[in-house]
């Protein structure tokens, strides 16, 4: 089988959740199927590690695509040439976006309907080209996977006429290096990150839907009641419109305890993770959320809202779904940090039996048996 795939996010040193997606596929599927020729359709220079085995063949496609101008012109000129030149029998598209003018059989992933849900929440400049296209591209696909139950219902509800029939659920799966760490070593990732100090961990972008603003808030109020010798470290990018956050942090009585780090590599990320007293995530939409899977495989707890995706992935071993929990008021993040210590044996024990849903190599085989169906 002659396999295309978009892979505009494996990008050098800066892979984040649709790049690690597209990463964590494809090596497995490449190493798996060496009878397979697969075709990575890059947008811009790629780095070599990317190719995973002797079966990859790269084709860089002009232009870059980071706009919506962009993103038109690569998909609907530069990919259909592509797909014709390679002889492709399927494209697979991992980041929801997939090309209206081929004929070739489509295979997309749907991570989530934010853009459809609460277009508030996405650049302006792009919201009017997610309206048009998100519901074109789905309809489009000759199958698409949903990585939770929760996407798949978003996706029937918005887009009624859509083929339940061509939707697969496929969870997300963990990278190996998510592991728990001794108690010497979670006492040098303190003394490396937080000052020495024990913390609660938060991992993804910093923007709006996050509920970034709230859980500074939260964990100032557990600081003010408690003086608890603990920190708040936040791992991510800077997205858009994040004045919030910053006004949030700017009033907080113990900023000194708040630290942001930016982006963090891989090895950081997991040590983070593993070392963190909880990981903490009160986002108010998730189509999925990696970051609880990697802390029960870190034996880290979780602290999550109830809210989209987070009560499914997390099951019942955290505060998710609890309807005290709920990420849409202060008081109910702060009770989330006041309640970790109660709910930290609970979330270990269930942590462990429930991460054994999430595999990237159960998660690479169902991916690739859709392009069986095609």
């Amino acid at each position: 089988m002659r396999i295309a795939v978009n892979t505009r996010f494996l990008l050098p040193d800066k892979l984040e959740g649709l790049g690690w997606y597209t990463h964590a596929l494809l090596r497995r599927m490449v190493l798996n199927h060496p009878e397979d020729q697969f075709y990575f359709f890059f947008d811009r220079p790629f780095d070599p590690a990317y190719l995973y085995a002797k079966n990859v063949t790269p084709i860089v496609l002009f232009p870059p695509a980071r706009h919506p101008v962009l993103w038109y012109a690569w998909f609907e000129w530069a990919v259909p040439r592509a797909l014709r030149r390679c002889e492709a029998d399927v494209f697979f598209s991992p980041d929801c976006y997939l090309s209206l003018t081929t004929s070739v059989p489509t295979v997309m992933t749907v991570h989530d309907l934010i853009p459809l849900q609460h277009p508030e929440q996405v650049p302006w400049w792009s919201r009017d080209y997610y309206r048009y296209f998100i519901p074109r591209y789905i309809r489009r696909a000759d199958r698409v996977i949903t990585v939770s139950q929760y996407t798949r219902n978003a996706v029937l509800e918005a887009i009624p006429d859509v083929d339940p029939g061509k939707i697969a659920t496929v969870y997300n799966g963990c990278r190996s290096i998510f592991q728990s760490l001794s108690e010497s070593d979670r006492q040098q990732v303190c003394d490396a990150f937080s000052e020495g100090a024990p913390y609660f961990f938060y991992s993804g972008a910093i923007h709006p839907r996050k509920n970034i603003p709230r859980l500074i808030r939260a964990f100032d109020a557990l600081k003010k009641r408690t003086g608890a010798p603990v920190k708040l470290l936040l791992a991510g990018r800077f997205a858009w419109e994040t004045g919030a956050v910053k006004n949030a942090f700017q009033q907080a009585e113990f900023k000194q305890d708040i630290h942001f780090l930016g982006y963090v590599s891989e090895q950081d990320l997991a040590r983070l993770t593993a070392g963190a007293l909880a990981l903490v995530n009160v986002s108010l939409s998730e189509g999925f959320g990696l970051p609880l899977v990697e802390a029960m495989y870190c034996d880290t707890p979780v602290l999550c809202s109830n809210t989209s995706a987070l009560p499914e992935v997390a099951g019942d071993n955290c505060a998710a779904g609890r309807p005290a929990f709920r990420a849409s008021n202060i008081g109910g993040v702060r009770e989330l940090f006041f309640q970790w210590q109660a709910l930290r044996r609970l979330s270990l024990a269930k942590g462990r039996e429930r991460r054994e849903v999430f595999s990237w190599e159960n998660a690479a085989e169902q991916v690739y048996q859709q392009f069986r169906f095609l």
